[in-house]
């Protein structure tokens, strides 16, 4: 699904209560896994051993750590949604109620469903609060809920 493209920040004012839009399926690859574990010195034998995760885990095989699909918000959002001008800068202003509702086995397909919640003028510029749920392809439950916070500058 093409993304969506609003002319201004002040267009999505008419997309607040709505789904913006769905993202591409992104494969966690367990190489993606063991760069994240570097980045971040989160070397946990969950996340890196998938003998041991075979044999002790629950979930049969290791997992990427709930922070790295938090992190793929960013890039989710640019699959969903873009804005066209108006726009010298935008940024990730923060998050808000993050949950982790179930895992992502190494080698799982995710992708992001978003939707707008509120959009409220700042100085120089707007800040957008979005609901993002990302899922795990075949998962009954999402493997990460989040409001995430971006704001546009002039």
């Amino acid at each position: 699904m093409p993304p969506l493209v609003v002319e201004t920040p002040e267009s999505l004012q008419q997309y607040v209560g709505k789904e913006i839009g769905v993202s591409e399926w992104f494969t966690i690859t367990q190489e993606r896994i063991a760069q994240f574990a570097e980045a971040t010195e989160d070397r946990q034998w969950i996340h890196l051993d998938r003998e041991r995760a075979e044999r002790e885990s629950p979930y049969g095989t290791t997992i990427a750590h709930g922070f790295l699909t938090l992190s793929l918000i960013s890039r989710f959002m640019k699959d969903v949604i873009q804005v066209s001008s108006g726009v010298g800068m935008a940024i990730n202003y923060g998050l808000n109620r993050v949950r982790f509702p179930s895992p992502v086995r190494a080698g799982s397909k995710v992708r992001a469903k978003v939707v707008l919640q509120s959009v409220k003028e700042v100085e120089r510029g707007y800040e957008t609060t979005f609901a993002v749920t990302i899922e795990a392809e075949g998962s009954e439950k999402p493997c990460c809920v989040a409001e995430s916070l971006v704001r546009y500058y002039r």
